[in-house]
């Protein structure tokens, strides 16, 4: 199984038989090396309803008749645009044909601003476990620290958790340093830095200071295989 790493926080798996996307913010984002307009998704899972998160998700989901999964006003939202949704809630799982996501807590908001500025809220922001193939990957989505973060730690063993280390906006890299070792990952990628001025960080640095030399800074289209 294939997990690259596409700018902010966008995270694409390639399965054997399904490939899904995580918060496909493509157009507009610099730091993003895919096209909206051939990138391919069976499924697109989505953390909140933030801009620079949903993105391009109408747009692939559409062309690629992909199935949309998302906290549920998010997810009740996208159905209205003519795409096919999967709605979920915190603390709730769900067995697809590809696996099992989970919906964590995440302490953000969630609201999508239209074109015309109508801001719509989008319900509760979450993190995303995905189990798949026998792997778990722990998509933290846009959060600050808190304690329950152990808590998923205990209950999962985590193989990848992509953290986001931006500050401002969520938590910073101090704080993600705690998170990666309350959530006992075996590999950690920071997320959601860079993309804009006020987020900008040293994922390097990042990556020196975590626990047991587990930190990984994926360039923009790396991949890691798990197996």
């Amino acid at each position: 199984m294939k997990v690259s790493y596409h700018g902010h926080s966008v995270v694409k798996v390639e399965a054997e038989k399904h490939t899904i996307i995580i918060d496909p913010f493509l157009t507009g984002n610099s730091n993003c090396d895919l096209n909206p307009d051939t990138v391919k998704a069976d499924y697109i899972l989505l953390t909140h309803g933030h801009n620079d998160h949903v993105g391009d998700t109408v747009e692939i989901a559409k062309r690629n008749n992909a199935l949309v999964v998302a906290p549920n006003e998010l997810a009740n939202y996208l159905a209205t645009k003519g795409i096919t949704t999967h709605p979920m809630h915190i603390g709730g799982s769900h067995l697809f044909d590809f696996g099992k996501v989970k919906l964590t807590q995440a302490f953000h908001g969630s609201s999508y601003t239209e074109d015309d500025n109508t801001t719509i809220y989008t319900g509760m922001p979450a993190g995303i476990i995905l189990t798949i193939e026998g792997k778990t990957i722990y998509h933290l989505g846009d959060t600050a620290l808190f304690t329950d973060l152990k808590m998923y730690g205990d209950m999962n063993e985590i193989d990848v958790a992509f953290i986001p280390i931006g500050d401002n906006f969520t938590m910073g890299p101090d704080d993600a340093l705690v998170a990666a070792d309350w959530i006992k990952t075996k590999t950690v990628v920071p997320i959601h830095y860079n993309t804009f001025p006020v987020i900008k960080q040293d994922p390097d640095l990042f990556a020196e200071r975590v626990k047991t030399g587990i930190g990984k800074v994926m360039k923009i289209g790396e991949v890691i295989e798990l197996v």
